[in-house]
C-alpha cells in the first residue's frame, strides 16, 4: 500500500496493549485538539469563526474546563455566547414557524425545523467532535488498507480482536465505501473472525467472574482475565469509557 501520514500512528496504536487501538488513537487526537484550542489557536480568526458557530459538547466543555487555561476558554466561550444570543433571539421570538406534531404533516424534512430541535442541534454541535470524526475516518481507512495489504498488521489486528463495536461499525462503513467486492469480502471475514472471537472470549470471562460470587467457589481467586472482564466488556461495547483505556494523557497544566 502507499504509505501516508496516517500509517505510522495506526501501526503504533496496534503495537500497544489495549482493547481497541482506534480508541487509543481517538483519545490521543482528542487530547491534542483540546491542547491546540487552548494554546494560541483560539487567537486565529479561522478557528474563532468555527468555534463561534459550532461551540462544544458537554464532554469537551468539561475537559477544557479542567485545564488551567481559563483565559483561552473564556475568550472562545464569550464570542460563542454572543453568537448563541443572536441565534436564540430569533428562535425564541415566537415568529419561527411551528411544525405539526403529527408525522403525517411533517413532510419530507425540508420544512423549517421546530424551535426545540433548532436549540438542541446547536447545543449538540461540537468543533472537537467534528475534527475527531474526520480524523478517525482517515485512521479507519488506513486500518482497512493495512489489514488487507500487510500480513504482520493482519496478525496484530487479530491479536487485538479487531476493535470496539463503535469502531467496528466505522471500519465496516469504510470497507463498504472504498473497497472492491473481493477486498470487502476478505476484510469482512477478518473483521468477523477477530471481533466475534474477542467478544466470545470476554463473554466467557464475564461468566467466570460472576461465578466467583457463588458460595461454592469461596476462596478461589479469579483469573486476571475474569477480574477485568467487566471493564473489558464495557470498553468493547461502548468504546473506551472506563479504566486505563479511557484515560487521557497526564497533564501538569
Amino acid at each position: 500500500m502507499k504509505y501516508t501520514l496516517d500509517t505510522i500512528p495506526v501501526l503504533d496504536a496496534f503495537r500497544q496493549e489495549c482493547q481497541c487501538p482506534l480508541c487509543r488513537l481517538e483519545i490521543t487526537c482528542e487530547d491534542g485538539y483540546i491542547d491546540g484550542l487552548l494554546s494560541s489557536a483560539y487567537m486565529e480568526p479561522e478557528c474563532r469563526i468555527r468555534t463561534n458557530q459550532t461551540g462544544f459538547c458537554r464532554r469537551h466543555y468539561s475537559l477544557m474546563y479542567e485545564r488551567r487555561n481559563r483565559l483561552g476558554l473564556a475568550l472562545m466561550t464569550h464570542t460563542h455566547l454572543q453568537e448563541m444570543i443572536r441565534s436564540l433571539e430569533e428562535t425564541l421570538s415566537g415568529t419561527a414557524k411551528k411544525r405539526s406534531k403529527l408525522p403525517f404533516f411533517a413532510g419530507s424534512g425540508t420544512q423549517e425545523s421546530s424551535r426545540p430541535a433548532r436549540i438542541q442541534s446547536r447545543i449538540e454541535a461540537c468543533d472537537i467532535c467534528d475534527q475527531l470524526a474526520k480524523t478517525m475516518r482517515r485512521y479507519a481507512f488506513t486500518t482497512v488498507r493495512l489489514a488487507l495489504d500487510r500480513d504482520d498488521f493482519r496478525q496484530m489486528f487479530k491479536t487485538h480482536g479487531g476493535a470496539c463495536l463503535p469502531h467496528t461499525a466505522l471500519l465496516l462503513d469504510l470497507a463498504e465505501e472504498t473497497l472492491s467486492e473481493k477486498e470487502r469480502t476478505s476484510f469482512e471475514a477478518l473483521l468477523r473472525e477477530s471481533v466475534l472471537g474477542r467478544l466470545r472470549e470476554i463473554e466467557g470471562n464475564l461468566y467466570a467472574f460472576t461465578q466467583q460470587f457463588d458460595y461454592r467457589n469461596a476462596g478461589v481467586a479469579p483469573s486476571p482475565e475474569a477480574r477485568n472482564s467487566v471493564e473489558h466488556a464495557l470498553n468493547r461495547l461502548a468504546g473506551a469509557i472506563v479504566g486505563e483505556e479511557a484515560a487521557l494523557p497526564a497533564h501538569n497544566d
